[in-house]
């Protein structure tokens, strides 16, 4: 393959490192006014009274936007396909408050300091209300987070607004009560991860304007631009023919941008004034009304004989919603489908599992998506199993994970047709030198070196859901357009899918131009998340290009005049006649299209998957631990990969890197905290840590490929999956060290200090 399989730069390298304008406000008219919100600083309260009289006289004020002003249909900001799972239960401005931080009132002006003195002299007259901030108590509680009779779930998930409840559901297979008391020894334990920040380098950010035809078009930095032109529409009670919707090149996402957290409202004064918009997220603000990892309580057990076989799983998850219910139907069920499914060999699995509304800041989708509290779970548990056996955890896992062929029970019964799991952990064994350093070593200075393994899988896009389309087109002198709904948040999407194509017609990477989405113009495609774009959108590129080679044959037939369609051949330049050995090239093909032509020599094609072939593999910690303060130095992290054919090694590298520097942050020091007023603590970079270069050893990274039948030449997604090896694999290695199980995360030194000296 020459594009395939191929380090290629991404194509907006240079214009990223020189500095280019393509980001949101980049390209933002001058003359757009400014917006920002005032904000609630009660976790639970409902607004008696919004005086801004004063405030609207501040000069360069063009309006003052109250819940009394707005539509008030319920909407989600979910970026999901209709019919979404998570519930409608949000207004643009509501009356009711439901967070710190939950917006009040709306302020535009033409600057940001007129815009800073209005927003200070609004008075707002509360009535506040005791907050519900315990997760584990929000079920049936007293306090109601939305009580509201119009609260509105699209589709039946178990929720039940009245008891707090966003979806409950349980799933069985086998008789696992009969099983686990059947078992020699069960794991019974619960974990507990913390809200954690996406914390992308470009915050959100969005503005809007009318076009000459009075449509509402929105500029946003959004992996999801066709489910924000689905909220905004329904939010503004407008239709979505009305609203257009354009994305620009986006700073980072890893999920955070799947939520529409603030696009309604510079759309919502536009709709209002007529006039351009904008609004630009603080980092304040991007950490305390966002959209976080949910918080999690994973209770699980695990039964085996004592030669070490699984015999049963169980897997019960409580999620914090926090204030509304984006996305929390979804990510819970995660936490089990993709981690259960990792061993195969047992007798019965549970997977229970139930989303809690709460007081607190509403959680959504974040690389991992639920995977990645369950794989931290069910990892932590087959190592204390592990341990109680007495035995190798590479050994166990050998004996019990997923091999290529199997039927999964525990993931929709699909079959694992590609599958080099074992390779990644006997691979990743070697790499981190596992039988000379497992379990520990003290050192000459006292500290303990240790090491921890885990694995990992996520999926390939969300089966029979999502959908992704294509559409290519020859232009003249034979170049290619390629134009697709999918996202580029900085993956590299735009050049991956550039290379498939290329591969398929047979030209330079750079003979293929690839557009960026914009609603009026760009085919559909689901979004950017659940690992779906190399996987989906490639194999919609790889049917396209297939209808466009036989759209050139029939163009060029009208000039070679085969004797059958079938004689003639593609071969990248030209389409030649096997036959008569004449032949048309590509640019001469373009060019002659543009005169006298009834045949488009463009195609569009979609392509949906009724399976989500998941990645996988295994990620190995050797950490430096100081006993004398409870110190954690990450010394080594090596990673293998299955996620099928590598289509880019450079860029997929480079996530896998990316990914594991986030997990690593949040197994040993990001940590979200809210006092008992419900306000969050960590508002910034200089309280709220994520790991610098200097917090980490060496990353090394290796793949080992499988073929994967159903994606585009063999490949799967890869995106998600490395984020999730880190939080089990470190806590390994400090039970490994110290012979303590830390079952919350983040191991912060404070945590492992506490607890030796309490141990002592």
């Amino acid at each position: 393959m020459k594009a395939v399989n191929q380090p290629i730069m991404k194509k907006d390298a240079v214009s990223l490192v020189t500095g280019q304008p393509v980001y949101t406000e980049d390209i933002a008219p001058k003359d757009c006014l400014v917006v920002k919100a005032l904000r609630s600083p009660h976790a639970h309260a409902w607004v008696k009274s919004v005086q801004a009289d004063a405030a609207k006289k501040v000069p360069g004020i063009a309006c003052i936007v109250t819940a009394d002003d707005v539509p008030h249909t319920r909407f989600t900001i979910a970026g999901q396909t209709y019919p979404e799972l998570s519930p409608y239960d949000k207004l643009i401005l509501d009356k009711h408050i439901r967070y710190v931080g939950d917006p009040v009132a709306l302020v535009a002006g033409v600057t940001e300091e007129a815009v800073d003195k209005a927003l200070r002299i609004i008075r707002v007259e509360y009535d506040v209300l005791e907050p519900l901030l315990d997760f584990t108590k929000a079920k049936d509680n007293p306090i109601v987070v939305h009580p509201e009779e119009d609260w509105n779930p699209v589709v039946d998930v178990g929720g039940d607004n009245k008891r707090n409840l966003v979806a409950q559901a349980e799933e069985n297979w086998g008789d696992v009560e009969g099983t686990l008391a059947s078992s020699d020894i069960v794991i019974d334990r619960t974990y507990h991860t913390k809200q954690v920040q996406q914390s992308m380098m470009e915050t959100f950010r969005a503005y809007s304007y009318k076009d000459m035809y009075g449509r509402l078009t929105i500029v946003s930095s959004t992996q999801v631009p066709f489910h924000v032109r689905r909220i905004v529409a329904t939010a503004l009670e407008i239709p979505k023919s009305q609203v257009r919707v354009i994305k620009p090149r986006i700073g980072g996402g890893f999920g955070a941008k799947q939520t529409a957290v603030m696009e309604v409202y510079p759309a919502v004064i536009t709709h209002i004034t007529g006039k351009p918009a904008m609004m630009i997220y603080t980092r304040e603000e991007s950490m305390t009304v966002s959209s976080p990892r949910h918080e999690a309580a994973v209770h699980v057990k695990v039964g085996a004989s004592k030669d070490g076989r699984i015999r049963v799983i169980s897997v019960e998850s409580l999620w914090n919603a926090g204030a509304y219910g984006d996305h929390s139907p979804t990510t819970v069920t995660l936490s089990g489908h993709k981690s259960i499914p990792l061993y195969n060999q047992f007798e019965a699995f549970r997977f229970a599992y139930e989303a809690v509304y709460t007081n607190t800041i509403a959680a959504g989708a974040y690389r991992g998506y639920g995977a990645t509290q369950g794989i931290f779970a069910l990892e932590s548990a087959v190592n204390e199993l592990a341990a109680a056996l007495q035995m190798d955890p590479v050994e166990l896992r050998l004996k019990n994970m997923v091999r290529q062929g199997e039927t999964m029970p525990a993931y929709f019964d699909e079959t694992a047709l590609s599958c080099t799991l074992d390779q990644c952990l006997l691979r990743v064994k070697d790499m981190i030198g596992w039988d000379e350093k497992y379990p520990r070593k003290v050192l000459p200075n006292g500290h303990i070196r240790s090491v921890g393994l885990s694995l990992a899988m996520q999926g390939s896009s969300i089966s029979n859901v999502d959908v992704a389309s294509v559409t290519i087109k020859v232009n003249d002198d034979g170049f290619y357009s390629l134009n697709i709904g999918a996202t580029d948040m900085g993956t590299g999407c735009d050049t991956i899918l550039a290379q498939i194509a290329a591969e398929c017609l047979q030209c330079p990477v750079d003979n293929i131009v690839t557009y960026g989405v914009d609603t009026d113009t760009s085919p559909y495609d689901s979004g950017s998340y659940a690992s779906s774009t190399t996987y989906l959108t490639g194999k919609a590129v790889e049917k396209t290009c297939q209808t466009l080679i036989q759209r050139m044959k029939e163009r060029a037939a009208l000039v070679l005049k085969p004797a059958a369609i079938e004689d003639l051949d593609f071969t990248g330049e030209a389409i030649v006649d096997v036959v008569s050995g004449k032949a048309i090239t590509i640019k001469d093909l373009g060019n002659g299209a543009m005169c006298g032509n009834e045949i488009a020599l463009e195609a569009t094609e979609s392509h949906y998957s009724p399976t989500s072939p998941p990645p996988y593999m295994a990620g190995a910690a050797e950490i430096d631990l100081d006993p004398e303060t409870g110190h954690i130095e990450l010394v080594d992290f090596a990673a293998v990969v299955d996620c099928g054919t590598v289509i880019n090694p450079a860029l997929a590298r480079v996530q896998v890197e990316g990914g594991l520097v986030q997990g690593i942050g949040m197994a040993l020091m990001e940590d979200v905290t809210i006092t008992e007023t419900g306000r969050i603590q960590q508002n910034s970079f200089m309280q709220y840590r994520i790991p610098s270069r200097m917090d980490l050893g060496s990353i090394r990274v290796e793949f080992a490929p499988s073929y994967e039948p159903n994606g585009p030449f063999g490949a799967k997604s890869i995106g998600e999956i490395v984020i999730n090896t880190p939080s089990p694999a470190i806590a390994d290695a400090v039970y490994n060290a110290v012979g303590v199980r830390f079952t919350d995360l983040p191991i912060t030194a404070e945590k492992v200090y506490m607890t030796l000296k309490h141990k002592q």
